[in-house]
């Protein structure tokens, strides 16, 4: 009789995740449905590629290049993880574009069709298509680590650190402009940058990185999972098909960050000069110079 380990190892990998991945979907959609909150997927986010990546490391026995994988992904799940976290998305929280959206299809029908389609299967088979280069170097484990991993390990490495230093400057700056709305007539410290200031009075930042980029925390989301697709090129030594999981995780941010930006617009009208200076993504010089505003805090 085989032990669990054993029994494990025997397993393909990928119909492991596949029907973990089938299970988290049917959790969404009922645990939507029921309670009325669709950010269960949201809140899994940053755990299940972390998952799938563990499970094929772990059913190779720890081949080097699925080990490293498995810690890369963890790397990212822990930082994702804390920053979700901390800004309360394990409290029972809804992601505020799930109501503009529910507002717009104004039908329970209709949404809950979306809501089985987009929210719980299109984004859990998404999460597990991101991971899948961990499945195409379990097919080819025999190839050994090369300068295309190390590029790789690099890229994701350092995707993760300037995705966390930008969302540390937006949790920084969200911090204090809701300390200052919450405490009238409470004004920055003497020391503070003037650049800080008029994003104090706009309602949004627009310096650091996000002088260079309006969501560079977005692009480099994306270029971690474009990195991981490295190490699948890495082990075939060719441009493999688990492309299409960076590809449609491209694909998503375009349309999610343009909505995130329309909701914006509806708040801040001024949104629209820092749009036309600065890049949606791809980090880069502004365009032009910025403008001077008004108080407009919200």
């Amino acid at each position: 009789m085989q032990t669990p380990v054993q029994s494990f190892h025997a397993t393909n990998p990928l119909v492991v995740c596949t029907l973990l991945m089938l299970a988290t979907s049917t959790y969404c959609f009922v645990m939507g449905f029921l309670t009325g909150n669709y950010s269960k997927v949201d809140q899994l986010w940053s755990i299940l590629p972390v998952v799938y990546s563990i499970i094929f490391a772990a059913s190779s026995r720890w081949n080097s290049r699925l080990t490293v994988m498995a810690v890369l992904a963890t790397l990212w799940g822990l930082r994702l993880t804390y920053n979700f976290a901390r800004k309360g998305g394990y409290n029972g929280e809804e992601d505020y574009r799930w109501l503009v959206i529910r507002n717009i299809i104004n039908n329970r029908v209709f949404f809950e069709i979306f809501n089985l389609i987009f929210i719980s299967l299109f984004q859990n088979i998404l999460l597990l298509l991101i991971a899948l280069p961990s499945w195409a170097a379990y097919l080819n484990q025999e190839m050994p680590l090369n300068l295309v991993d190390l590029g790789a390990l690099f890229l994701l490495v350092g995707s993760v650190l300037f995705e966390t230093l930008a969302d540390q400057e937006q949790w920084v700056f969200q911090n204090e402009k809701h300390r200052l709305l919450s405490q009238k007539g409470a004004v920055p410290e003497p020391s503070t940058d003037e650049s800080i200031v008029r994003d104090y009075k706009r309602g949004f930042l627009t310096h650091g990185m996000f002088a260079f980029s309006r969501h560079p925390n977005f692009f480099f989301e994306q270029l971690v999972w474009w990195s991981y697709y490295l190490f699948a090129v890495a082990a075939t030594g060719e441009v493999h098909w688990t492309i299409v999981g960076p590809v449609l995780l491209s694909m998503l941010f375009q349309g999610s960050t343009r909505f995130t930006e329309y909701i914006t617009l509806e708040k801040y009208a001024i949104y629209k000069e820092y749009q036309k200076r600065v890049n949606m993504l791809l980090p880069w010089l502004p365009t032009a110079e910025e403008t001077d505003v008004g108080d407009k805090t919200e």
